[in-house]
């Protein structure tokens, strides 16, 4: 096992030359290959971002029939603005929402201001006295007062965020005073009558309040199918970039692999019998993936057929190296694993002939050693020029 560590290690030396002198082009060497690697560290950033988007955007497809339907009824093939302009979209549709509530505020603000105006009005335009009247259990029976003073500078404070907050407010101020008051009393039955008057007012105002929220939900959830679409579009770009620059690496990489080939000496006739030697001491998942290292330089060879005949002499210097590297590392883990096995190899021996298919795997390993070793024998039959 030594022996054959060290040719595969020998065969790796570079062509006999100053050491001094290359030494400049294998340090560009090394820069090309470190910038591949940065780059490769970036890909896979980008990489795992798309994946992680794609994960959250499975989570948070919406689910209710009122989503599925809006997405049903948008055309799929329409244009989807970018990110950007999608933010600027919402923006611009975010001010005319408020703009159409501060509409519908003011027109409540109208209701509520002849409300105020009523005669019996008064008793609820500001606060109620507790301390001067002396209402001692006045905060036991009521959790929230509420007046009409107090929404007005609540509405000029920007305080509420749509009108039917503005209506819940107004009706607690009449129904505090019901619910203090016995129904007998005048106040009781001041705050009845008012209600009623703003319940009628409020039920004219009230298919327009309906139709600004369905508007605004409707676009809120164009707006998020929008954004989500046009996320996916840019995601989708930079799936179709990163696989772009997966290529480019990719050709650097075989430009690099070439240029190490074209400086490391040709494999000799000794060091190809010795690498078929090696090969031939290969597990058989390690000899299968040695074999679909040839077959990616030659797209001739099978190296899932049942009979397989390979000819090291026949194989190009590209991959001769590629497989002198991987039998090398291939034969160290081996080494490894024996070495931590220890006396133990017997018994796994006898467990693996009880496993079918690890016995399927070995049978396929002999027959392709022995095919390596017939073309071996044929070449040596040959006479010598």
């Amino acid at each position: 096992m030594e022996a054959m560590d060290a040719s595969i290690s020998n065969s790796m030396a570079v062509e006999p030359g100053n050491s001094e002198a290359n030494a400049p082009e294998v340090e560009g060497f090394r820069v090309r290959v470190d910038e591949i690697f940065q780059k490769v560290d970036k890909l896979e950033q980008k990489v795992d971002e798309i994946e992680q988007f794609y994960l959250n955007t499975s989570k948070n497809r919406p689910t209710t029939s009122k989503g599925s339907s809006i997405v049903k009824d948008k055309d799929k093939e329409r244009h989807v603005p970018g990110i950007r302009k999608q933010k600027q979209e919402a923006s611009r549709r975010e001010k005319a929402a408020e703009k159409r509530m501060e509409e519908l505020m003011r027109q409540l603000g109208t209701i509520l201001r002849n409300l105020t105006q009523h005669r019996w009005a008064r008793p609820f335009l500001q606060p109620v006295d507790v301390k001067g009247l002396g209402l001692d259990d006045y905060y036991e029976v009521i959790d929230k007062p509420m007046d009409f003073s107090t929404v007005k500078k609540q509405m000029e404070a920007k305080e509420y965020k749509n009108v039917r907050e503005i209506c819940t407010d107004v009706r607690l101020i009449f129904k505090n005073a019901m619910e203090y008051n016995d129904e007998r009393s005048d106040v009781h039955i001041m705050a009845q009558t008012l209600l009623a008057k703003f319940e009628e007012k409020w039920l004219q105002l009230l298919p327009k309040v309906t139709e600004e929220e369905t508007r605004r939900e409707e676009e809120e959830a164009e707006a998020q199918l929008d954004m989500q679409l046009a996320q996916e579009a840019a995601h989708a770009k930079m799936t179709r970039d990163i696989s772009n620059e997966l290529f480019e690496v990719d050709m650097h990489l075989e430009e690099l692999r070439e240029i190490v080939v074209q400086k490391c000496r040709k494999t000799s006739t000794e060091e190809k019998r010795k690498l078929g030697a090696a090969l031939s001491r290969l597990s058989p998942d390690d000899l299968s993936k040695a074999l679909e290292i040839v077959a990616q330089n030659n797209t001739s060879f099978q190296a899932t057929a049942e009979e397989v005949n390979l000819d090291i002499d026949a194989q190009s210097e590209s991959t001769l190296w590629r497989l002198k590297l991987f039998v090398k590392d291939a034969m160290e883990i081996q080494s490894k694993a024996a070495a931590s096995t220890g006396g133990n190899n017997d018994i796994n021996d006898h467990s693996k002939n009880k496993n079918n298919n690890s016995s399927i795997n070995n049978r396929r390993k002999r027959e392709i050693c022995d095919a390596i070793a017939k073309t071996a024998r044929k070449r040596s039959k040959k006479p010598s020029s």
